[in-house]
């Protein structure tokens, strides 16, 4: 259902609707990918994020008709050519304010509307970034029904606030919840029923160190991810964008750690020819190239990331659409095969897996192929590190990918 959002008209259009509206109508081109799609209205901007390109979005998202009420649509179609470029340029300019963007100046002495500002360029800043992932997530978690977002559950116990009905009896560093019950039954226990019905007469109780009960808590543990995120050809290959998707995911797993699991950590670690780590907030404007699949050297940048992080839990979080296809040479030379599960390519992978597995990490893995000879593949990371592998399609990555985090059970699903 369609969701109105009712303003006080001031006869500023610019007014009329929220910017969070139109930076979700903006999300396409905010986070595109390089994928050539013939119906795409973005086609022709070559995935370039100027100012120029920026104009053509807001004013194509304006004639869709999706940004204003009706009595606002109206007067926006009775505008001529000069008062809608107004419009934009007063729409630019409260992005910029608001700090959902960045902008760069025109060139000096090319003008506002000439060479200049064609060739300027503006990125979207954290906010938008974390705008983005929020509506991400909202979309991606719909589907799910209601859930309760809550820290991540262990079967151990530990000394806390919630209580989970349990007491133990205090040891040193424990936090002092203190179970009365449980304590004073201690001391009745030791001293006797007298102590508890004349104890006001003859003396003050006396409580000693090894009567103190406190109350156990469900222990919680933090947990460190990183995100491989594979940008290779293929990825945008063979009619589909399969890496807008994935960095949508990307993105609603950062805000979903940041606003619901504190304590954890999130790492994003791109593999291609050579794995690179790159900020979240830099993740719009990533794109995929003529690259080849070096999933061993992401898992090495992964473990090296992960060997720096003091956390219970630790996994890696692997999104791909391809077999290894390529290798780093000790000399620093990259070993290609583009038929991909070359043995020597498949051999390395492998031992690094195992690398991952003496070191507890655990490697989730979600494919975005199916081919019979990549789910041996992955079958057999995922049986070596304990991990889970999910085999399905960039409409429905999300929802597996959330799922998975939030529930962390112990299962393999082909």
């Amino acid at each position: 259902m369609k969701r109105t959002r009712y303003t006080k008209f001031t006869g500023d259009l610019s007014s009329s609707f929220g910017l969070e509206d139109l930076m979700q109508a903006l999300s396409d081109f905010l986070l595109d990918s390089g994928f050539q799609d013939p119906f795409s209205p973005y086609q022709e901007f070559d995935g370039e994020q100027t100012m120029e390109n920026l104009r053509e979005a807001i004013r194509q998202a304006l004639e869709s008709g999706e940004l204003f009420d009706e009595e606002s649509q109206e007067k926006f179609e009775q505008l001529d050519a000069q008062q809608v470029e107004e419009l934009i340029d007063q729409i630019i300019q409260k992005m910029q304010e608001q700090n959902f963007i960045n902008a760069e100046q025109p060139q000096q002495g090319q003008g506002e509307n000439g060479e200049g500002e064609a060739n300027a360029k503006f990125e979207v800043t954290d906010k938008g970034m974390d705008f983005l992932g929020y509506k991400a997530l909202r979309e991606l978690l719909g589907p799910l029904g209601r859930s309760n977002l809550g820290r991540h559950d262990t079967r151990h116990e530990a000394s806390g606030v919630e209580t989970n009905g349990s007491s133990k009896l205090y040891e040193f560093g424990d936090t002092l919840n203190l179970d009365i019950t449980a304590t004073l039954s201690s001391v009745f226990a030791r001293e006797g029923l007298a102590t508890a019905i004349d104890g006001e007469e003859r003396s003050p109780l006396m409580i000693e160190y090894s009567d103190i009960h406190v109350h156990q808590s469900d222990y919680q543990s933090s947990c460190a991810t990183v995100v491989l995120l594979d940008c290779s050809h293929s990825m945008i290959l063979y009619g589909e964008d399969r890496f807008t998707p994935a960095k949508r995911v990307a993105m609603a797993l950062s805000h979903l750690i940041r606003t619901q699991f504190p304590g954890d950590t999130l790492n994003l670690v791109l593999f291609h020819d050579y794995a690179e780590e790159v900020p979240i907030s830099q993740l719009s404007r990533v794109k995929v190239g003529p690259h080849y699949t070096n999933t061993r050297d992401g898992l090495r940048l992964a473990q090296r990331i992960l060997a720096k992080q003091n956390k219970d839990m630790k996994q890696i979080v692997m999104i791909t659409d391809g077999k290894p296809s390529a290798l780093t040479l000790p000399d620093g030379r990259i070993y290609k095969n583009a038929f991909g599960l070359d043995p020597l390519v498949i051999a390395e992978t492998l031992e690094e897996v195992s690398r991952c597995k003496r070191s507890n990490i655990m490697i989730n893995t979600f494919m975005l192929a199916q081919d019979y000879a990549l789910v041996q593949f992955v079958q057999k990371v995922s049986a070596m590190c304990r991990g889970k592998a999910y085999f399905t399609s960039p409409e429905k990555l999300g929802s597996y990918l959330l799922m998975d985090f939030m529930s962390r059970r112990m299962k393999t699903v082909h």
